[in-house]
């Protein structure tokens, strides 16, 4: 290569791997590297095939790009490395040049594609929607507690059967009242204080508190990666985070129950860049699993804005309140969800380095 081909090569946003007319890797950039958790020079010669897991017959693709000479595109296609979940991915493939037999294999995850900006998004949208929602909070508060007066007055000379009408007015305002709170909660959430935390801490103080409380129908299972280093982020923020995953989990199971498992993990090559173009490294995993009937699926690519809710009588706060704290550490939310089987997972970044002075 090139100088300024190896630029580029290096400057690639997506994992990218070169391969032979054997299916052998060639060459792998860095962003490949981060993907595969291993170097260049280490996986060179090896059959791409034995570091790569694909959910989609990708030898008969790729067989067909190179006798045609011409690329190929393969999307929304599983992609694992055997070191950790495998990642819903887009594959692009394309002859590296005419008079060659090698290719190219570009990696795209969509799971990060989708989420690459959610925190410029998330707070963009928060900030429009809290700005919106505190004002009609304040507005609409005063009206609400003259028509609770008035309706209370009302009911001191009124008879039995009129009275249902009047408490039906109290109550309903009462209830659209502590909704309003919510939402000016909702808005009042100050900037994390971050510093190191220990991620296993926050979770077994949410677990119990749970199991005490709404949980006491479910089990909690705990699946820890005894190793994980310390986050950098706010301990009570993300404390209020899983304990929100906990209660919308076992609201979701209802009165039957059902089991919920907390898992932590470790992924060295997870990284998300932002708007700017910098690439933040996120590799300490929270899972909030649960075995309950699942989102719908309508509402799965919108869950975390404000005011949207899988359940009837929810406010669509709580997960909008949860993907606003994880975007104020600089981490990443996302759902995936089946009926049996949904999966919050949270990513953080680890701990600063603790620096002593001299």
């Amino acid at each position: 290569m090139t100088e300024v081909d190896s630029r580029i090569w290096a400057a690639l946003p997506v994992p990218a791997l070169i391969l032979d007319e054997t299916d052998r890797i060639v060459d792998i950039n860095p962003a490949a590297e981060g993907f595969l958790m291993t170097s260049s020079k280490a996986i060179k010669g090896q059959p791409v095939w034995d570091r790569l897991a694909v959910d989609a017959p990708i030898e008969e693709a790729l067989e067909r790009a190179r006798a045609k000479n011409a690329p190929l595109f393969v999307n929304d296609v599983d992609v694992g490395t055997g070191d950790r979940a495998p990642l819903q991915c887009n594959l692009q493939i394309a002859p590296l040049a005419s008079d060659t037999s090698e290719m190219i294999l570009l990696i795209s995850p969509r799971e990060l594609a989708g989420r690459v900006t959610q925190s410029q998004s998330v707070k963009s949208a928060a900030k429009s929607a809290i700005g919106m929602a505190e004002m009609l909070a304040h507005e609409i508060k005063n009206p609400l507690a003259g028509i609770t007066g008035a309706a209370q007055l009302l009911s001191m000379n009124l008879s039995q059967e009129d009275l249902e009408l009047t408490d039906l007015i109290v109550s309903e305002a009462r209830r659209i009242v502590a909704l309003l709170e919510q939402v000016e909660q909702f808005g009042n959430v100050s900037a994390p204080q971050l510093g190191p935390v220990n991620l296993h801490d926050v979770l077994d103080r949410a677990r119990r508190s749970a199991l005490v409380g709404f949980a006491a129908n479910m089990t909690i299972l705990e699946d820890y990666d005894p190793s994980l280093p310390m986050a950098q982020g706010d301990s009570d923020q993300l404390l209020q985070v899983i304990q929100n995953l906990l209660k919308n989990a076992t609201e979701a199971a209802g009165q039957a129950g059902g089991t919920i498992t907390l898992h932590s993990y470790y992924e060295q090559s997870l990284r998300v860049r932002r708007g700017g173009g910098s690439g933040k490294s996120l590799p300490l995993q929270i899972e909030v699993i649960d075995d309950g009937p699942g989102l719908p699926p309508d509402i799965c690519n919108d869950l975390f804005e404000p005011f949207v809710s899988g359940r009837e009588n929810g406010t669509g706060l709580g997960l909008a309140l949860a993907a606003k704290i994880i975007s104020d550490h600089d981490g990443w939310i996302s759902v995936s969800s089946v009926p049996g089987r949904t999966v919050f997972r949270i990513s953080l970044p680890r701990a600063e380095p603790q620096t002593e002075d001299t």
